[in-house]
């Protein structure tokens, strides 16, 4: 990884950091596992999943409400099934 990757994955894993331990946990596992890998499209939805509300994240990742967007919905299962 270039210098000026690391320097990007640095803001988005300050980016990252929520109220709740465990969605730093699931995104952090997203930019462990798949962040450098994935294409610019993956990584649009993965910004797109930070402007969302703490609230409403957890209740998708714990599977309580559905996502209104499917690509959301997508990637969401995506970060899931990554490796702990």
């Amino acid at each position: 990884m270039t210098p000026e990757e690391q320097a990007e994955l640095g803001r988005l894993r300050w980016r990252s950091r929520r109220g709740m331990r465990e969605l730093d946990v699931l995104f952090n596992r997203y930019l462990d596992h798949a962040w450098a890998q994935d294409s610019e499209e993956q990584r649009g939805v993965f910004l797109r999943l930070l402007e969302c509300e703490d609230d409403k994240l957890w209740r998708w990742f714990m599977g309580y409400e559905d996502v209104p967007d499917a690509e959301l919905a997508a990637f969401i299962r995506r970060v899931l099934d990554l490796p702990h």
